[in-house]
Formats: C-alpha cells, structure tokens, sequence
C-alpha cells in the first residue's frame, strides 16, 4: 500500500475516534480546501484574473469550509466568520503593499539557474501573487485564533450572562494574549521547518549572515512570518469586539 494512503488511513481513523462526525467532517475539508487552493492557483495563471481578488474568494470558501461545514452554523462560526473576513480584507490592503514596496516578489538570485532556459514573461503580476502567497500561509492561523475566541466568550457568557460589554470584551483580549504567543511560534518554527534545507544550503554556499538576512528568499519568509503575526494579533481585538457586541446585543433583544 501506498505510503500516503496508508498515512491518510489512519489520521482518518485517528479524526474519527476521537471528534466522530466532526472528525470525519474536518478529514474531508482538507481534501475540499486543496481543491479550493488547487483551482485558485490554476486560475492565477490566467493573466486576465486578479490575484487578490481570486485570493479573497479562495479564502472566503476555505473560511466556510473550515468553519460552517466542519462546526455547522450557529452563532460562534458566524462572528468567527465574520472576524475573519475583516481581518483578511485588511492583511490584503497592508500584504500587498509591504510587498510591492519591499520588492520580494519574483524569483531569487537561487532559482536563477533553475529557470534559466525558461522566459519570465508570464504576464501575471509577482507582486499580487507574493501577498497571495502571504495570505494563503496566514488563513489557518487566523481561522484558529478567531474560532477559540469566539467559544471562549460563548462560554463566559453563559456562564455568566448579565456581564457587561467591555468587560467580556476585556476577557476576549485576555484569551487572545494567551493564544498569541503560542500561535506566532507555531508559524514560525512551521516556516523555517519548511525552510530548513535552504538555511543548510546557506551554510553550504558559505553566505555571511549579511547575505542571507539581505537573499530575497529568505526575505520572503520573514515577511511571512511577520505578517502572520500580524495577522494573528489583528484578529484578536477584531473577533473580541464583534463577539462581545453580538453576545450583548442578543441578550438585549431577549429582555
């Protein structure tokens, strides 16, 4: 048997003992979000299609995906939808200017020979498909963030109902600090993990720390990580102000 599929098997099983349904529901939603990814990237080869806006809707569908179909409907996936989409139209706003301004799109001086019998004129925009990249590294993490806020306020609400605005959205921050932290350091021992053999073969060429802090490649995954971090610490005030708006407002119609 094939290696993946044996290893597909058994994070299906291991999904399936332990969340049940929704296990079974968040092992198909990785098949359904890389199609999503797969059909974006296609259409991006398309010079006629805007990156960005191709990038919102892939991130728009990933988002119902990953929140409505796997944790159904109900009033945490909604605000953390929502929190997530404010979030995301922002980081493309900042991402795709810090981009062209930072001038890292395109390829690096270490592809050169790689794609050297190849042409350049492609005619899609680098630096709309470099804040694509940025942002499809982020939508996980963001999704994340938003979804354990939105259930740790549901919680605290229930528990305790008659609390005030302010304060609930004070207890949202507080569980954002806790997130944030972990969160950013899990994106970036994630990306330079994936990067590990390029820092090898840094080493190897014998580059100066100058060279590789000034290497577009490895400029680009900074970037990455920087951004993500944002990201992550935009949607933490963002979900707490819309949850604890939401919560309060429903109890006031309710009276």
């Amino acid at each position: 048997m094939n290696v993946i599929v044996l290893l597909a098997i058994i994070l299906c099983l291991l999904m399936v003992m332990v969340g049940g349904k929704q296990g079974f529901r968040s092992f198909l939603s990785l098949f359904l979000n890389f199609g999503v990814l797969f059909i974006t990237i296609f259409l991006m080869t398309n010079p006629k299609n805007s990156p960005i806006i191709l990038t919102f809707i892939a991130c728009t569908i990933i988002s119902w995906i990953s929140l409505f179909y796997i944790n159904q409907t109900n009033s945490k996936t909604i605000t953390a939808f929502i929190a997530t989409m404010i979030t995301i139209v922002v980081l493309l706003l900042f991402i795709t200017f810090v981009t062209k301004k930072a001038m890292i799109q395109g390829f690096s001086e270490e592809s050169t020979e790689e794609i050297s019998i190849f042409s350049l004129y492609i005619g899609v925009n680098f630096v709309q498909i470099g804040a694509s990249v940025i942002i499809m590294s982020t939508i996980g993490a963001i999704m994340d963030v938003a979804i354990s806020i939105a259930s740790s306020m549901h919680e605290i609400f229930y528990r305790n109902p008659s609390i005030s605005k302010k304060a609930l959205f004070t207890s949202g921050l507080g569980i954002g600090r806790d997130i944030l932290g972990t969160d950013t350091n899990t994106l970036f021992f994630a990306f330079f993990g994936g990067y590990l053999s390029l820092l090898i073969w840094f080493k190897d060429l014998s580059y100066s720390l100058g060279e590789i802090i000034n290497s577009k490649v490895f400029s680009a995954e900074i970037m990455t990580i920087f951004c993500a971090g944002i990201g992550i610490a935009l949607i933490i005030p963002i979900a707490s102000f819309i949850n604890a708006y939401y919560l309060v407002r429903t109890r006031e119609k309710t009276l």
